[in-house]
């Protein structure tokens, strides 16, 4: 048996983890000026791009299940960021939609990105190389999950 496969710096996941926490870590303050956890920016991500979705698609972009995403959207709701409805047509689908404030929100959110980069001290290249091998990774792997 190769023992050296169980060394932590043989890890795959570890420099994934980490560089995750990392990151999220590095939103907080930025978030947090909007009143914002990293999860709710996410959201606002996708309906900024799209205005209104289900949280099925929802789910599928920002791989989250219901369960996860359910008192995520509620808190959004009670912070007048989103409105959830049930569709008239099937009531087990529910239409999460922006706000006014969720919309007047983006404009705030615009410098956010460029504030993570220059964190990180990437270029803008190098953000957009490891962005894309990292969805490459992702896409390559969907049915995994």
């Amino acid at each position: 048996m190769n023992m050296e496969q169980l060394k932590l710096d043989q890890q795959l996941c570890f420099p994934l983890y980490a560089a995750s926490r990392l990151v999220t870590g590095l939103y907080r303050p930025l978030l947090e000026e909007l009143s914002l956890t990293y999860p709710q920016y996410l959201v606002l991500l996708v309906l900024w791009e799209k205005e209104s979705v289900t949280v099925k698609e929802l789910g599928e972009q920002l791989w989250l299940d219901s369960g996860t995403l359910t008192p995520l959207l509620k808190r959004m709701q009670e912070k007048n960021l989103v409105t959830r409805t049930r569709s008239s047509d099937d009531e087990r689908v529910v239409n999460i939609t922006l706000t006014e404030a969720g919309k007047d929100l983006q404009a705030q959110a615009a410098a956010i990105p460029n504030q993570l980069l220059s964190c990180l001290h990437l270029e803008p290249e190098q953000a957009m190389q490891l962005r894309e091998q990292l969805q490459h990774f992702l896409v390559q792997h969907t049915q995994v999950l």
